[in-house]
């Protein structure tokens, strides 16, 4: 059983800047891809990035240029950099992971909750 644990999130004035981990309980290069979404109240689950095993990486619009993805294969970790926060990025974010077998195995994180204040 796959389990994926987030960690970083917090309170953070607008400007800001709060770094995600994402710890993976197997070597996290195993999966297809991995990435974070993110749930604000009232709204559906968004994609915010995505990192696949050849390293290819996909941004929401709303992120580019400020959010970044990256993992550490030595650590089994996955991250999220987040600079020049605004308080429409306020979610809960999601670690999400996918293994494409004969079918697609999603596995997903408990959430860490991210408040910018304006």
């Amino acid at each position: 059983q796959v389990q994926l644990v987030e960690s970083g999130g917090g309170l953070v004035q607008a400007g800001g800047s709060l770094r995600l981990s994402c710890a993976a309980s197997r070597p996290i290069f195993t999966f297809n891809s991995v990435g974070w979404y993110r749930q604000a109240p009232g709204k559906q689950r968004e994609l915010v990035a995505t990192l696949t095993s050849s390293s290819l990486t996909n941004y929401a619009d709303s992120v580019k240029g400020r959010f970044t993805i990256s993992r550490d294969n030595a650590k089994n970790t996955l991250y999220l950099q987040m600079n020049s926060l605004k308080p429409d990025d306020t979610a809960v974010y999601y670690c999400n992971a996918k293994l494409f077998t004969w079918s697609v195995e999603n596995y997903w994180g408990q959430g860490t909750q991210v408040t910018v204040s304006s």
